[in-house]
């Protein structure tokens, strides 16, 4: 990412402060099991303001009426702790990288924030993380409070994520780039996954697969957690356990995305076992791949979710009478509720540097947020049969379908940032059996 797009982000959100001083930390080591570590991953807005990937640092934006400040904590330089965790970019360094005002060691930063807190009235934090920072910025803040000679302090606390996550709503072109990145990557797991697997394969050696693919094409990690999921084990929505034997003449639905870059791709896919789908499994799969393909292509400037949901659930609902999952009129059936049984989740969910993007669905009137173009979103309808549901014919039983596909909106409408992943019933034999 360029530095100067970072300087710009930085310099938005100072104008959306108006007034007051942010302080937004790094993320911290999460301990895995005693004194081993989880992998470390950076706080999504403090890489997204300053693309900066170590841990115990600050980002500090100081703003007044006219002019605001950029103040970046990182830590010093310490040969014996970098002999262990590996080398630190330092002050002076970060003062030559990071296009920032100043640039100070963590070690100093309590005393630093006295200074820069005073005649200031407004402090944004992230009010609903705990972090070890963010507890001794707001004691200063209290201090000042009650020192004398100190005329303004902080009396405001407002959440600094309100202000990033609508910022972070609209990705630039360089957050494509990357995304894109991220999707070819996925891309590439997918389809040898479909080669590589037969019956009698585990899960979890499936699972492998794509995550090998993933780390040998430059990926960071997993975005999350992969799910495959066989046979009846598709219709718990968030299977991880992938410890069962793949069966001849079973789906297995598959969850896996990569990021690169911290930035996330989100993709499922469904497919036979053994290459060929039965009749029944390739009904559904075409009932669901055509509300996706109507999902899409709804998907235009000022459109909302609430109504893409609405579309999907009406569409499906009309597949499930079609097939004899649901009888009844459709409005009435809507109206109850009856199709939930078998699409229980949202149609999708904002993606980019979280595969769950956590941003705004919803404005400060709790009106719904319009598309526009710039936001990214994933579209997923599903369809998922318990092989115990007596009330679906038999041949549908045990079935479980997601197709799920990450899209950009544009001005003249969409773009399907991963079109290029199988996901027609033939494109998918296809690569099953003649990669």
């Amino acid at each position: 990412m360029n530095e100067e797009n970072y300087a710009r982000r930085r310099q938005k959100l100072a104008v959306l402060m108006k007034e007051g001083v942010s302080v937004i930390a790094a993320a911290s080591q999460k301990i895995r099991s005693n004194d081993t570590e989880h992998p470390y991953r950076q706080n999504s807005d403090f890489y997204y303001l300053c693309g900066f990937e170590e841990d115990n640092a600050l980002l500090c934006i100081v703003k007044e009426a006219q002019k605001s400040k950029t103040i970046l904590f990182v830590q010093s330089k310490n040969e014996e702790m970098e002999l262990w965790s590996g080398v630190r970019l330092g002050v002076e360094a970060a003062k030559e990288h990071f296009q920032v005002d100043e640039v100070y060691s963590i070690d100093v930063f309590e005393v630093q924030m006295k200074e820069i807190l005073k005649e200031h009235n407004t402090l944004f934090l992230e009010l609903f993380r705990e972090d070890e920072h963010y507890t001794k910025v707001k004691q200063i803040a209290a201090d000042l409070m009650h020192s004398r000679g100190v005329k303004r302090s902080p009396r405001e606390f407002k959440d600094i994520t309100v202000l990033t996550q609508q910022m972070r709503l609209l990705k630039d072109d360089e957050e494509i780039v990357l995304i894109k990145k991220a999707l070819a990557i996925t891309k590439e797991a997918h389809h040898q996954a479909m080669a590589q697997c037969e019956a009698n394969m585990m899960e979890y050696a499936l699972q492998a697969e794509y995550e090998y693919h993933f780390l040998k094409n430059g990926a960071d990690s997993e975005s999350y957690t992969t799910i495959v999921a066989g046979g009846n084990s598709a219709n718990t929505l968030h299977y991880i356990k992938n410890d069962q034997s793949l069966k001849d003449g079973d789906l297995v639905l598959i969850d896996a995305g990569c990021e690169f870059q911290m930035y996330a791709s989100d993709i499922t896919r469904t497919f036979p076992v053994n290459g060929r789908f039965t009749k029944p499994q390739k009904e559904l799969y075409e009932m669901v791949l055509a509300v996706q393909l109507k999902v899409i292509e709804a998907i235009a400037p000022g459109m909302t979710k609430n109504r893409l949901q609405e579309l999907a659930e009406t569409l499906l609902c009309e597949g499930m009478i079609l097939f004899g999952i649901l009888h009844g009129e459709k409005t009435k059936l809507i109206e109850e509720k009856a199709h939930k049984k078998y699409f229980p989740h949202g149609i999708g969910h904002w993606m980019g540097l979280d595969v769950h993007d956590p941003l705004p669905y919803v404005d400060d009137r709790g009106d719904e947020i319009t598309f526009q173009p710039g936001m990214v979103l994933t579209v997923e309808p599903g369809i998922y049969i318990r092989k115990d549901d007596l009330n679906v014919p038999q041949e549908y039983r045990g079935i479980g379908i997601r197709i799920e596909d990450n899209i950009l909106v544009t001005a003249e409408g969409c773009t399907n940032l991963s079109k290029d992943i199988a996901k027609t019933a033939s494109e998918i034999e296809a690569r099953c059996n003649n990669y």
